[in-house]
């Protein structure tokens, strides 16, 4: 007897050998098949979805729930554009904060707003003796004031109170971590966000260290909640690159860093699993640390690298030699350079065709280095929303010629290049299908066209959410299409985002989520 037979339906399989189906039915979470093998079949439940649209549950490849789950409950100071509204929501949240050199925490940072950054002086006219951080939406900066920058290393790059990258990252280190049921907390909080937009699986982008780590046992709020049953989606971890250490291993094993233990990419189950080492080497766009072979669009500066470009080369090639997979962050296209390089000499000294290495963002790649990515079998794992939401600013700081070149659609795949859909979030919407209809139109929420050649398929957008997000995650096997022996990871949409108009795709109401073949609206978890 089946567990679950939906009826009725009109099914996106994915499958190329078998793209539409009318039935499906599920057996202990796992779809056991489709139409005629399963129409006839006993049911404990049998849903009649009445036409509406199913496809794979899709999957977000790049996102950082404990964050979006801890900006929730921070104040924040979106959408102030005067300094005097910031200041008024930090002297706000100062008087909540009873102890004296306490942390405050702020959200909603982004200069761009207020046309300038904040300073360290402002904020020290509000803050009464605590420790203010205002955290940039872009996760790549932060301004303090003078009582965190007092206890900073000296030496250290600051403006006026604005830290960037491995500034910021040292005010972080300054602070105690949270604790695990805190963590535990804001991921379920998260988690039960990408529910709603039709998400059954993602990958956490970096956990445990760099910028964005918030716990060196942070691994354990993941594992708490799935002892706990409180797990709602399945989540593929990225430990974060600092994490390595040099280790004694074996001189035959060729690993000169490593996880404790020598964990690595694939550790884990269908649940929660252990993914990419995620290693970053530039910044972000928003913050103008991104970088560029060529400057920002009238500034003089072209970004910033996270490190020394031979430290972090050989971080590259240290973990492809511990056999992790890789996620390497490049936003700006001297970044892609160097990790395109380092990939390339790290397949050279140990070659694994399978590593399925992948460059997060991909921000602004050239014409001349999408045959690299083909020829090294990296993915491209980018952001849509990205400039559906700021593409007017980015277009503006690239330039005419470059815009064009941002966060690419068809010019990955016309190289054969895996493209991969994923949100960042929090730093902007994370919903797929705002994502996909970006993907085929090209157009911001302004309605500017942001390289409109670069506009793909709805097919290849849905498929860059489902298919190449199972490939992308080593999940191939298992989830990306709704095929018999595969999870029952699926999502309900009020209609097909084939048959709409382009413009009518980020609407499109999600109605259910299933994750091993139960719906987790009515669960409230899988």
């Amino acid at each position: 007897m089946l567990c679950t037979r939906l009826t009725n339906a009109h099914i996106l399989t994915m499958d190329p050998d078998r793209p539409v189906a009318r039935e499906l039915g599920v057996w202990h979470g796992l779809i056991v098949g489709l139409d005629d093998e399963v129409a006839a079949l006993p049911a404990r439940e049998v849903i009649d979805l009445q036409g509406a649209t199913v496809l794979p549950g899709f999957i977000d490849s790049h996102v950082h729930l404990a964050w979006t789950g801890l900006r929730a409950s921070t104040p924040s100071v979106a959408p102030c554009e005067r300094v005097e509204d910031v200041l008024a929501v930090v002297a706000e949240a100062v008087s909540r904060t009873s102890a004296p050199g306490a942390w405050v925490d702020i959200a909603g940072y982004d200069q761009r707003a207020l046309g300038r950054h904040l300073t360290a002086a402002e904020l020290d006219r509000v803050s009464q003796g605590r420790k203010v951080f205002l955290m940039h939406d872009s996760g790549h900066a932060c301004v303090v004031n003078s009582a965190v920058l007092e206890l900073l290393p000296d030496g250290l790059p600051q403006q006026e109170g604005f830290l960037a990258e491995s500034a910021m990252t040292a005010a972080r280190r300054l602070r105690l971590p949270y604790s695990q049921e805190e963590l535990a907390d804001a991921i379920e909080y998260a988690a039960r966000g990408c529910l709603a937009e039709g998400i059954t699986a993602c990958a956490e982008a970096g956990i445990g260290g760099g910028l964005l780590g918030n716990s060196p046992v942070e691994a354990g709020a993941y594992q708490l909640l799935r002892e706990q049953g409180r797990l709602p989606l399945r989540v593929q971890l990225m430990a974060a690159g600092d994490t390595l250490r040099s280790r004694d291993a074996h001189r035959d094993d060729g690993i000169p860093r490593a996880l404790d233990l020598g964990l690595r990419t694939g550790f884990g189950d269908d649940w929660l699993s252990l993914g990419a080492l995620k290693i970053y080497t530039d910044g972000g766009m928003m913050a103008r640390t991104a970088a560029l072979t060529s400057p920002y669009e009238g500034m003089t500066h072209t970004g910033q690298l996270q490190d020394d470009p031979d430290r972090l080369a050989d971080l590259i090639v240290d973990g492809h030699l511990a056999g992790w997979q890789l996620a390497v962050h490049a936003i700006g296209d001297r970044a892609a350079d160097l990790a395109l390089d380092a990939l390339e000499r790290a397949q050279s000294l140990r070659p694994r065709p399978d590593a399925r290495h992948r460059i997060e963002h991909a921000g602004l790649i050239r014409p001349d280095q999408l045959p690299r990515f083909a020829r090294l079998d990296v993915s491209a794992v980018i952001q849509p929303n990205f400039l559906r939401y700021f593409g007017d600013d980015y277009a503006a700081v690239m330039g005419e010629e470059r815009a064009a070149w941002m966060y690419r659609g068809r010019g990955f795949l016309d190289h054969g290049v895996t493209l991969v859909g994923s949100s960042d979030r929090p730093v902007t919407d994370g919903s797929p299908l705002r994502a996909i209809q970006f993907m085929v139109e090209r157009a911001s929420t302004s309605g500017l066209l942001i390289g409109p050649d670069e506009g793909i398929t709805v097919d290849e957008a849905l498929r860059a959410y489902t298919v190449a997000g199972a490939h992308a995650c080593r999940w191939d096997d298992t989830a990306g299409t709704l095929t018999p022996g595969r999870r029952a990871d699926l999502v309900v949409l009020g209609d097909d985002p084939r048959r709409v108009a382009p413009s009518r795709i980020g609407d499109i109401e999600v109605v259910a989520t299933y994750v091993a073949g139960r719906d987790t609206k009515e669960t409230g978890k899988p």
